[in-house]
C-alpha cells in the first residue's frame, strides 16, 4: 500500500508539470470516464501575445524558449491561483477554463475575469524582466496581450485518439472565447467578454458594453463587453467614460449620428486614447455618407478573425 501511494505521488508530481494536478488526481481516482462526456456551464478563456511572430524573428531559439516559458509560467500561476484549469498552450496562446468539478458553479465567470485582470497586472513585472533576458535596455520588444472570455454550455471530457487524449472542453462557447480574443484587434481593447460572462460575473467587476457583434463563423449576434477592472477601484472619470460611451452606443444603434458622435467625443475627453470611441467615430463618419440598410439593428459583422 505504501509503495502504491508513493507511486501515485510520483505520478502526480511528474505529470503535474504538464497537466493540472487536479486533473491528474481525478484521473488516478477514476472519477473521469474514459469515453464519457458531459455538458456543463463553464467559463472559457483565450489569450494571445500581440505581434509575437514578428518578435520571434529577432530572437535566438534559446531566447524565444526562455521568453515563452517565463511568460507561460506567469499566466499559468495566475489561472491556477484563481481555481482555473490551463487547458493548453497553442504557440504563444493560452487556453484555460473554469467550472465544475474544479470551480463552484456560482464563481467560474467571476474567477475567470479576476484571473484576466491579475495577468494584466503582472505584465508590468514581466516587462521589467525583459532587459535581463535580452541583455540590453534599449529597443526592447513591446509586450501586450489580448484576452477573450466567454461563458456558457460546453461539452467536457477526455477527448482525442486511442493513443493521445486530453481532458478538455469543446463547443460554441469555446469558439466564441477565441473569437472575442481576436476581436480585440479591431476595437483596440485588451479584454473582451461575452454578455453571459458579464452577467454571471456580478457587480464586483466593472464592464462597459462595446458593441453588438457577429463574429466570423457564427450567425448569432453577441453583445460584447470590455472588462475594465474591479468596480470599487474605478475612478470617477472612469465611470463617466463608461456612461458617455454607452450613451453613444445607444444613439449609434438608433442611427442618431449627431448625438452618437457627441457622446463618443465626450468619452475622449475622459480618455483621449480610448480606441473603441475612435473606432465608433470612424463608423459614424462612414454611416453619414452611406446609411446602413433597412432593418439594421446596430450589429457589426466581423468579416475576418
Amino acid at each position: 500500500m505504501v509503495v502504491g501511494l508513493r507511486e501515485k505521488e510520483r505520478i502526480r508530481a511528474t505529470f503535474g508539470q504538464y497537466v493540472d494536478p487536479r486533473i491528474v488526481k481525478t484521473l488516478l481516482e477514476n472519477r473521469i470516464g474514459e469515453d464519457k462526456g458531459e455538458r456543463q456551464v463553464m467559463t472559457v478563456f483565450f489569450s494571445d501575445l500581440e505581434g509575437f511572430t514578428r518578435m520571434c524573428e529577432g530572437l535566438t531559439p534559446d531566447a524565444a524558449v526562455r521568453f515563452l516559458n517565463r511568460y507561460f509560467s506567469m499566466m499559468s500561476e495566475v489561472v491556477r491561483s484563481q481555481q482555473g484549469i490551463v487547458d493548453k498552450y497553442i504557440g504563444d496562446s493560452v487556453m484555460a477554463f473554469w467550472g465544475p468539478p474544479f470551480t463552484d458553479p456560482a464563481d467560474h465567470a467571476r474567477l475567470g475575469c479576476i484571473a484576466a485582470l491579475d495577468q494584466m497586472a503582472r505584465l508590468e513585472a514581466f516587462r521589467a524582466w525583459l532587459p535581463e533576458m535580452f541583455g540590453v535596455r534599449d529597443n526592447l520588444p513591446v509586450v501586450n496581450v489580448r484576452m477573450g472570455i466567454a461563458s456558457g454550455e460546453v461539452t467536457v471530457g477526455n477527448i482525442g485518439s486511442e493513443t493521445s487524449r486530453g481532458y478538455t472542453v469543446i463547443g460554441d462557447t469555446v469558439n466564441l472565447a477565441s473569437r472575442l480574443e481576436q476581436a480585440n484587434k479591431f476595437y483596440g481593447t485588451r479584454i473582451l467578454v461575452s454578455e453571459a460572462t458579464r452577467t454571471l460575473a456580478g457587480d464586483t467587476l466593472a464592464f462597459r458594453e462595446i458593441d453588438s457583434l457577429r463574429v466570423a463563423g457564427k450567425q448569432e449576434t453577441v453583445r460584447v463587453f470590455e472588462l475594465l477592472g474591479m468596480a470599487d477601484e474605478l475612478s470617477e472619470s472612469g465611470r463617466q467614460r463608461i456612461q458617455a460611451y454607452e450613451a453613444g452606443l445607444a444613439r449609434y444603434r438608433a442611427q442618431d449620428w449627431d448625438a452618437a458622435e457627441a457622446a463618443f467625443r465626450e468619452c475622449l475627453t475622459y480618455a483621449p486614447d480610448d480606441r473603441p470611441s475612435q473606432v465608433m467615430l470612424a463608423r459614424v463618419a462612414v454611416f453619414r455618407q452611406k446609411p446602413p440598410e433597412a432593418g439594421w439593428g446596430g450589429v457589426w459583422v466581423a468579416a475576418s478573425k
